[in-house]
Order: structure tokens, then sequence, then C-alpha cells
């Protein structure tokens, strides 16, 4: 729990400033923004946005064609989000998560297409990072965060499943029959 206070830190700033609320689907990134949220593509697909700051909001309503529509002329006015969000939804379903990863990926729009275990390794923007790694056929995270004086390394392959019981229940001070007996019984 104290991982998850420290990385709420800028949210709790938020709250201390007047500028969040306790009512979920009512911030900036919680799903009230329009700019901030995952949207169904016409394949069926999705697509994510986060461009919180003007210049990357600025890019995604230049590249989707929005420049001129007035609910998108103020960022932060979230009198506009409910209507905004609905008109971005049906924008978003106009075409395939593809066609919006053609028009948004490599630039600076803050998008993602959403990508299943087996798409998410793949992707050239993981494969760059070397973001997985291959350990005996078992794909997983790299070690992160990447450090270029000290780099982290799998000790490791996964371990398979029951592999380390014996030395873990004697550890726990499980004796060598009652081990057998949880063997014998299939509870372990």
């Amino acid at each position: 729990t104290d991982g998850s206070a420290v990385m709420c830190s800028l949210l709790h700033s938020f709250h201390q400033a007047g500028a969040w609320s306790n009512e979920r689907g009512d911030n900036i990134i919680d799903s009230a923004a329009p700019w901030y949220d995952s949207y169904a593509c016409a394949d069926g697909r999705y697509i994510t946005l986060g461009p919180v700051e003007p210049q990357f909001y600025s890019l995604l309503v230049e590249l989707c064609g929005l420049t001129d529509d007035p609910l998108f002329a103020k960022q932060y006015d979230t009198r506009a989000w409910p209507e905004a969000k609905a008109k971005m939804a049906e924008m978003f379903k106009t075409k395939t998560q593809s066609d919006w990863c053609a028009l948004l990926e490599g630039t600076d729009v803050c998008f993602s297409p959403v990508l299943n275990f087996e798409e998410a390794p793949n992707h050239p923007h993981n494969r760059a990072r070397d973001t997985f790694v291959d350990i005996n056929g078992v794909t997983q995270a790299a070690p992160a965060p990447k450090f270029s004086g000290t780099p982290s390394e799998i000790a490791s392959p996964p371990p398979l499943s029951g592999e380390h019981n014996d030395e873990i229940l004697t550890r726990l001070g499980y004796s060598k029959k009652r081990i057998n007996e949880l063997k014998e019984n299939h509870i372990i």
C-alpha cells in the first residue's frame, strides 16, 4: 500500500487543490475527459488516448480533423466533455484500429492500440524497447526500469508449477513425511 500511496501523489495533490473530485468518472484521467479514455473502433478493437498536455491535445484535434469544431476548442472545458466524448466515440467507430494506428502512431498524440497478450510483445514499440523477453519459451516482461550503468537481467526462467514446493514447505517447518502426505492426497 505504501507504493500505491506514493504513485497517487499527483492525484492527492489535485484533490487538495480542488481539481479532483471523489466521484468516479468526474475527473481528467478517470474517463470523464473525452481525450483520456479508450474507444471502440469499426472492427470491434480498441484504442486509447491520453494527451493531457495542450500540445499533444492540439495535435490529436488536428489529426482527427476536429480543429474547427467548437466542442474541442478548449481542452479543459468540462461542460463540453460529455458531448465531445460522444462525438469522439462515434468518430473512432468510423475506422478500424489499424486505420487509427496508421494515422496516430508515431506522433505525439499519446495514443496506443489496445493489444492482447499475444500482440503486445510483437508491437514495434515494444520490440524496439525490448519490453518483453523470451526465457525458455516463456514470454515475459523484461526487467524495468532500464538503467545504463546497472542493467537488470532475469536470473532464471519462471518456475514450473510446484517446482519449489518441497523447499518452501521445509523452510516453513513441514516434515518430509507431512510433505509426502500432502503430495499423496493431491493437496500439492
